[in-house]
């Protein structure tokens, strides 16, 4: 560790970075659906910015689909926390989200990276429920000195647990 020089000014704290965990999907949209559910998030519209990209031809119709009654990209939709900042000229979010993308290759293997949806243990059976009931299942339950929580994966196989 370095000792500052008396007098010299100090080196500004860089500002965090804007992050958002990107996850692969045969549908990205159903996924949209899934995750904005469980976690009481929005899907993010993006019609007015797809609507701008395809008059100025900068996307082609083939790229795009109906959701919910609105224009948006056929291989990726975000959902983003409801309390966030968003851009409202694109509909981005500019917060804690989460972005589904297609991808031609299916699930193989165990996730290398998961969320914990935390609701604590006296909420975690309804909870569970009701994430199976928009298409989770349970893995296992687990009970380990360092606590308990359900390993439960979503309609994709992705796994995430709940604690």
């Amino acid at each position: 560790m370095t000792t500052p020089t008396p007098g010299a000014t100090p080196t500004p704290t860089p500002a965090p970075l804007h992050w958002k965990l990107v996850v692969d999907a045969a549908d990205p949209h159903a996924q949209a659906d899934f995750w904005a559910a469980a976690l009481h998030y929005t899907a993010e519209d993006n019609s007015a910015l797809v609507e701008r990209l395809l008059s100025l031809g900068a996307l082609p119709v083939e790229a795009t689909v109906e959701y919910r009654g609105r224009s948006a990209f056929r291989d990726l939709i975000a959902v983003r926390h409801p309390e966030d900042p968003y851009d409202p000229e694109t509909g981005t979010g500019l917060g804690r989200r989460l972005l589904f993308q297609r991808v031609p290759e299916a699930k193989t293997v165990k996730n290398r990276l998961h969320l914990d949806v935390h609701v604590g243990p006296e909420r975690r059976a309804a909870e569970a429920a009701r994430l199976e009931a928009l298409g989770a299942r349970v893995v296992r339950e687990v009970n380990e000195p360092a606590g308990q929580w359900l390993l439960m994966a979503d309609p994709e196989g992705n796994e995430f647990c709940l604690q």
